[in-house]
């Protein structure tokens, strides 16, 4: 607990104190999905902003990305020991069970409290919101939270709306106990959902709502299925009166915002988001345009790229929204913090 000047208590803040983002190698290009897909790369930048997104390599899985986040955001944050590891996914490793503790183990993290959290593309957001409950409860002083999804492992190759936008990643920052004033801080979140619009984005097949049915699903139940108009619309809506709610728990103006940190579903929904909320649009990081879609790993990677190119002074103020499946919705304030020299997301 930290004394105020007028002598009472506040709970520590999470502070950021290590960040890192990690995408497998393999490379798919615009060009490459126009082979088997009736597009081109004109059509996708034009729509999405995209030109390209990585995937993973056969036999590759989800913990295989947040174990390598993960291990890069602790060597930022210059630890190797958490109390928590929390892993954000649409797609872990297996339906049971969590992957959390399997990618904790995997870091040498044996022994600590590891679970899941399931939010789509809100995930990471969600993901802070919990890891800050668990410091100011003081039952964590340090937590390791990773993004990561391999969204090319439920969308189907031949659906050309969906297949075009997602790719594979993962981004992992490391929380401390800390002062709500201090660089780094994480504070002022607004959470929302919407269960009555769960069908917008769903894999309807695998979960317990279908294998109590007679037959087998179909190809389609299988797999990431969108209703992209509606989404759009929604995503933008939600995201907008997210981010205004925040701003005003913490008595921000939008203009105190230096940096705006969207979830990056696609450029067409970043850039709205800048134009609803009446930010320029060169205050809006994006790092869509090399990785697509990547679900809950999207805020990380976006960060952490932005902290490669240095793009973020200490002390900045950030706004982080997102919008996933569920249909969820979410968004904090970040003040920057000063971190090591960041590696390159890939190898």
């Amino acid at each position: 607990m930290f004394p105020t000047a007028a002598g009472s208590f506040v709970p520590p803040a999470a502070v950021l104190c290590g960040l890192a983002g990690w995408v497998p190698s393999r490379v798919v290009t615009n060009e490459h999905l126009a082979r088997r897909l009736d597009t081109d790369d004109a059509w996708i930048r034009t729509r999405t902003g995209i030109r390209q997104r990585h995937v993973v390599d056969p036999g590759q899985a989800t913990s295989d990305l947040a174990v390598e986040a993960g291990r890069r955001a602790l060597v930022s944050s210059r630890t190797d020991t958490v109390d928590a590891v929390v892993v954000a996914t649409t797609t872990p490793d297996h339906t049971c069970p969590a992957t959390a503790p399997a990618v904790a183990a995997r870091l040498g993290l044996t022994g600590v409290a590891a679970f899941d959290i399931g939010a789509v593309c809100t995930g990471f957001v969600y993901g802070l919101a919990s890891a800050a409950g668990l410091i100011a409860a003081g039952v964590a002083e340090r937590v390791l939270l990773i993004g990561a999804d391999t969204y090319s492992t439920i969308v189907d190759p031949l659906d050309r709306a969906n297949a075009i936008i997602f790719g594979d990643g993962a981004g992992a920052v490391v929380l401390r106990a800390g002062h709500p004033g201090e660089p780094g801080a994480v504070g002022h979140f607004d959470l929302g959902s919407d269960g009555a619009h769960e069908d917008l984005i769903m894999v309807a097949a695998g979960g317990s709502r279908r294998r109590s049915l007679p037959g087998e699903p179909s190809r389609e139940q299988r797999h990431f299925a969108m209703r992209g108009k509606e989404v759009y619309r929604h995503a933008v809506t939600r995201m907008a009166e997210s981010a205004r709610a925040t701003l005003s728990r913490a008595g921000w103006k939008i203009d105190d915002v230096d940096h705006f940190v969207p979830h990056q579903a696609n450029l067409r929904i970043l850039h709205s988001m800048a134009d609803d909320l009446g930010l320029p649009r060169e205050r809006c990081a994006t790092h869509v345009e090399s990785v697509g879609n990547t679900g809950a790993a999207s805020i990380p990677l976006a960060l952490a790229d932005a902290a490669v190119r240095q793009a973020f002074r200490p002390g900045d103020r950030l706004l982080l929204t997102a919008f996933g499946g569920g249909i969820t919705w979410g968004s904090c304030l970040l003040t920057w913090p000063s971190l090591p020299r960041q590696e390159r997301t890939t190898s």
